[in-house]
């Protein structure tokens, strides 16, 4: 093999092409450079805090679920999961897609006074998701001591990043960008 590379190689420079130059790596897909393991950000909220809504967009790159938090919060855990389960109950929540992202927030989804800050109309299909090149379904796990989880069904294991916004006023929006592929 050594032999016909170094061949092809004379070949080319006989033949008036020049030096030959080896192959660049491929950029990597939208500059996007993210994994696809565990993310988590571990703090104290501020105030109390409270999830108030969940809503999903489409990018020209990655597909983009926003958690939005009330308050401040410091905390969260994403990770692709064999299967997502109700947090409490531990059931499994069925999700469309050949991979599955267990997104939990240190937000419950009510107040101090057990009134509910967020409910779903339709557990199973927390936002649309037609259209999306990623994302196949998103659906919630409950919300429980002071946590709440959501499960993203996606097309398969791709690199996603997970970050805060603050803002406006004292709001938190937890962002989970999922890369349309590799």
């Amino acid at each position: 093999m050594k032999k016909l590379i170094a061949w092809s190689a004379a070949l080319a420079l006989a033949a008036g092409a020049g030096t030959v130059v080896p192959a660049a790596a491929a950029e990597p897909y939208c500059g996007i450079t993210w994994g696809s393991t565990d993310e988590q950000s571990v703090s104290s909220p501020v105030h109390e805090t409270h999830l108030v809504d969940v809503r999903a967009g489409r990018h020209e790159c990655f597909d983009r679920l926003v958690v939005d938090i009330e308050g401040f919060t410091g905390s969260y855990s994403v990770g692709y999961v064999d299967e997502v389960t109700g947090i409490g109950s531990g059931l499994p929540i069925p999700l469309r897609g050949d991979a599955a992202l267990s997104i939990l927030v240190e937000s419950p989804a009510h107040d101090s006074d057990g009134d509910a800050t967020y409910r779903p109309a339709d557990p199973q299909e927390l936002v649309d998701t037609t259209g999306h090149d990623t994302f196949r379904q998103v659906a919630w796990a409950g919300s429980f001591e002071g946590r709440s989880k959501i499960g993203l069904g996606v097309r398969a294991r791709l690199p996603f990043r997970t970050f805060f916004l603050t803002g406006p006023g004292e709001t938190t929006r937890v962002v989970i960008d999922v890369a349309h592929q590799w």
